[in-house]
């Protein structure tokens, strides 16, 4: 894992956190939460190719 990653991960998260505070004031609290569940998708989603990768160590160190 790079720090690049990480760096995507928080800048997602930034984003997210902006977009909810400004979309909460603005009354619209529906679109507040899509927009929260969408970043933790995407977050998701960019984490499923590290995790993939971190079976296949634990596979290979095990020997399974």
């Amino acid at each position: 894992m790079d720090v690049g990653l990480v760096l995507k991960v928080a800048g997602v998260g930034m984003l997210v956190t902006v977009a909810h505070q400004i979309l909460s004031k603005a009354g619209r609290d529906e679109q507040a939460m899509l927009v929260s569940l969408a970043g933790i998708v995407i977050v998701l989603v960019m984490l499923i190719g590290e995790i993939g990768g971190l079976i296949e160590t634990v596979r290979s160190v095990f020997g399974l």
